[in-house]
């Protein structure tokens, strides 16, 4: 049970009015101990935890509440000692005391750090590659394939589940990014500010993270190799995966629901159904947030610069209003009107801006067909050979089967070498013989079935070596 002995109340210093502050207490100690000029060799004892605590008071806001004690506290410094004291007490910080010195220490107890990481994450700006969590699956999984370490799959295991947690997590900025911007909107209706904070968040958010994860870190790019690598592991040998199954026993004694079932394949199965979720649901729910996110700032952005530029073009109220003035005043309003419409303005044309273009020429093109008249003798002659040449060179599937069946005659068996060449024919034939082995040949009902001697064929008249072969002739009854 989590809400037991120190943690029965655990989330109750995060309920008064004071909340904000105690959280901005919690955030400025995690960065002292934990960020990166954090001094990791040094214990911070009551004092020092403090002075911390003093330093985020005056930086966050009290909170308005129902509580009657806005003089409870004289001075920051006294609230921090109410503060430590509650965070103790409910079990965010535990107290250590030196045997040798007799003096405390506050660090974070283990949930209250993981609490605490997550109010900080959740307004730190730092840069964050959460795209790359598909290529770490992937390399942990090259890793174990080569070294067979557990450590490795257990590593991927873990980056697969922060790909559909990243995932999820740009969905929902993305939401409330268009809600923040329609808010701000219809609170402010400023233009500028509108559009600086849409290009802001395009530029610092979208190009360094989600650009990338839709283009060069896409994980239906890593998709297909994480599957051959999965692939692998399933056919390693058997005592590669039975070693590897007794060391995630070993190691993660929690993962094992069933003596019968596999750590190993369970492993590998999660994985796989992550990537497939990722890449089947979680991908297209990004790129729909994100056009939608990218429509509305759009649609927001035209609507406000209409009504900039609409702002001193008031018809409608014009007209409201002259129809409530009588008959003189109406008469005066449209005379100075048109008096002031009435003066000629002259104004004279820039020579700068004046610029001649030449004009570009384009170019005739000849579309009648000329006609190339009878051509000469020598051009027919050269036509009529090189018809003549691609007919004798020519061999169909016919041809083949025609000059098999009168070397076999009345036989079903033939030796390559007593094939007989009597012709031009007979030896492109030859040549091609082999060919009535294929699957064209076969689907028409004639089955060729040709098995190598493994003697060669040497001193022909025509071929210096060939392979032999035994051509044996059968009709296909299933063609």
């Amino acid at each position: 049970m989590f809400f037991t002995d120190q943690r029965l109340q655990f989330f109750k210093p995060l309920t008064s009015k004071y909340r904000e502050q105690v959280v901005e207490c919690l955030r400025l100690l995690h960065g002292r101990l934990y960020s990166a000029s954090a001094d990791y060799g040094e214990s911070l004892k009551r004092d020092q935890v403090l002075d911390i605590f003093c330093e985020a008071l005056e930086r966050a806001p009290l909170l308005d509440g129902d509580e009657d004690d806005q003089g409870r506290f004289k001075n920051n410094r006294e609230q921090a000692g109410w503060v430590l004291n509650n965070l103790v007490e409910h079990g965010w910080l535990e107290r250590q005391v030196d045997q040798a010195t007799f003096q405390s220490a506050y660090p974070f107890s283990r949930l209250g750090r993981l609490f605490t990481q997550s109010l900080t994450a959740a307004v730190n700006h730092s840069v964050r590659t959460r795209h790359r969590n598909t290529r770490n699956t992937l390399n942990a999984l090259s890793a174990f394939v080569e070294r067979g370490e557990v450590y490795d799959l257990l590593d991927a295991h873990e980056y697969s589940e922060q790909i559909i947690v990243d995932f999820t997590d740009i969905i929902a900025e993305l939401e409330e990014r268009k809600r923040q911007l329609v808010r701000e909107v219809e609170a402010q209706q400023l233009v500028q500010q509108a559009s600086d904070q849409f290009f802001d968040f395009m530029e610092r958010r979208f190009q360094p993270d989600v650009a990338i994860r839709l283009s060069a870190d896409s994980v239906e790019k890593h998709r297909d190799r994480i599957q051959e690598v999965l692939h692998r592991i399933r056919h390693q040998p058997k005592e590669w995966k039975a070693h590897a199954e007794r060391e995630l026993r070993r190691l993660a004694p929690d993962l094992l629901t069933d003596e019968r079932s596999s750590v190993l394949w369970q492993l590998l199965d999660s994985i796989e159904n992550r990537l497939r979720n990722a890449s089947e649901i979680m991908l297209p729910a990004l790129r729909r947030t994100l056009q939608s996110f990218t429509k509305r700032a759009d649609i927001i952005i035209r609507q406000l610069s209409y009504l900039q530029t609409q702002q001193h073009n008031d018809i409608v109220g014009l007209c409201r209003e002259l129809s409530t003035l009588d008959q003189d005043s109406y008469a005066a309003r449209l005379n100075a009107a048109g008096n002031a419409l009435a003066g000629v303005r002259l104004a004279l044309v820039d020579p700068g801006q004046v610029r001649l273009r030449e004009r570009q020429l384009r170019q005739p093109v000849q579309s009648q067909m000329d006609d190339p008249g009878t051509p000469d003798p020598a051009t027919l002659r050269a036509l009529a050979v090189q018809q003549l040449l691609e007919q004798a060179f020519h061999i169909n599937a016919s041809g083949l089967r025609n000059y098999l069946r009168s070397a076999l005659g009345d036989g079903h068996r033939i030796d390559s070498r007593d094939l007989p060449i009597e012709n031009a024919s007979d030896l492109l034939a030859l040549s091609h013989v082999i060919g009535l082995g294929s699957a064209d040949n076969a689907a028409t009902g004639f089955r060729v079935n040709i098995e190598p001697t493994g003697q060669p064929v040497t001193g022909g008249t025509y071929f210096a070596r060939r392979d032999g072969f035994i051509i044996e002739l059968e009709q296909d009854h299933h063609a």
